[in-house]
């Protein structure tokens, strides 16, 4: 490919996708949920394989969508995207979401909307699992424009400081690798993207 930039040249807007399994609820940050047909009413969720979320929503069949709106902040994004939920509670001292009547919890701070689905397919990615869903439930929770993948990049994500480290840097969350070579298999510990998500930054 002569550029990989390209690939963010496409348009995504961004999500938390929560689950519920038994007394453990979990959610984290996702940039794929579409509709895919309105009849029946299915959307398509695709997840990375090494979220937590992914193996309760494999196991469950069940997650729910919260559409995050442009009034977002960036705390929200780290709650959800920058930890996992096999080691924290992201609830903890929190109560910005509500619980659906499927059990399973929707954020209300910062989205506009949720849909509740039920899987009713899985397709295997490789690195993620998409899940074909049944929307059973939904609603319009504010009138701000969904948020998309450009506004957060420009708006809401912190501009790192000048840094004199030789190493590689996140684009999606700003985690810094240091090192002059970047593994090729590498993965962000904080937001599971891959080495092709790392620019390189200079002392």
């Amino acid at each position: 490919m002569k550029n990989k930039s390209t690939m963010f040249q496409l348009t995504y807007g961004l999500f938390v996708l929560s689950a519920r399994d038994g007394e453990k609820d979990n959610g984290c940050i996702v940039n794929t949920v579409e509709q895919v047909t309105d009849s029946p009413n299915r959307i398509i969720a695709v997840v990375n394989q090494s979220n937590y979320t992914h193996d309760m929503i494999l196991k469950t069949g069940q997650f729910n969508v919260s559409i995050l709106s442009e009034k977002a902040s960036f705390d929200l994004f780290r709650r959800f995207g920058f930890q996992s939920g096999r080691d924290v509670d992201k609830l903890e001292g929190w109560s910005g979401y509500k619980r659906a009547e499927n059990g399973i919890i929707y954020v209300t701070e910062g989205t506009n909307g949720y849909l509740c689905a039920k899987v009713t397919d899985t397709v295997d990615l490789g690195s993620h699992t998409m899940f074909i869903a049944q929307v059973e439930d939904g609603d319009v929770l504010d009138d701000t424009e969904s948020v998309t993948y450009s506004y957060y990049h420009k708006h809401i994500k912190p501009h790192p400081a000048e840094t004199k480290t030789t190493g590689w840097r996140c684009k999606i969350c700003g985690y810094v690798y240091e090192g002059e070579e970047l593994p090729p298999d590498f993965i962000c510990p904080l937001c599971k993207h891959g080495a092709a998500d790392f620019e390189k930054i200079e002392s």
